[in-house]
């Protein structure tokens, strides 16, 4: 007999995960892993991390506010949460399976490989799933956006409606 036992979950119990990062602002590609990531589990959570090396365009409840707004009052299966230190930890505290990143080119793989094993070597009970980032939005970033929007290029379609409007509002002032 196999020293390794596989983990086994209760069939009851709501299947979560932790869909984290920094959201500023939200785009249509993490939209795209948001409900593609809501066919796998029974809910997501939006966990908006804390990076002391980034300086965010938006603040802490700007981006919860924007993230809120795409998912509309009705929809249960999707929590916006903040999330500090260990993010692993937070999943387990919170009883998720698992972490949803989305990978866009080869060059993210190698980052998240190393992130998910190391993340897997303190909390075994919380796996990492990699999503491949739609085509059509597999060159967009958070940064892209910004920068695109800060010298007046059109973001329209790249991301929500009401987030592009923040952006042209933050901009013009």
């Amino acid at each position: 007999m196999s020293s390794y036992e596989p983990l086994v979950r209760e069939k009851t119990k709501a299947r979560i995960a932790v869909y984290p990062g920094t959201f500023d602002p939200i785009t249509m590609g993490h939209l795209d892993i948001i409900q593609r990531g809501l066919t796998l589990f029974d809910k997501i959570i939006v966990g908006i991390a804390k990076n002391p090396s980034k300086q965010p365009l938006f603040e802490l409840e700007e981006r919860k506010e924007m993230i809120r707004a795409c998912f509309g009052p009705d929809e249960e299966r999707v929590e916006v949460d903040e999330v500090s230190g260990l993010l692993v930890d937070y999943a387990y505290r919170r009883g998720a399976m698992a972490l949803i990143r989305g990978l866009r080119a080869v060059s993210d793989f190698d980052y998240e490989f190393q992130l998910a094993l190391m993340n897997r070597r303190i909390e075994r009970e919380v796996e990492t799933v990699f999503l491949m980032t739609g085509f059509r939005w597999i060159y967009i970033s958070s940064s892209i956006i910004k920068d695109a929007a800060r010298h007046g290029g059109d973001v329209g379609g790249l991301v929500p409606d009401h987030v592009c409007e923040r952006l042209r509002e933050r901009f013009m002032t």
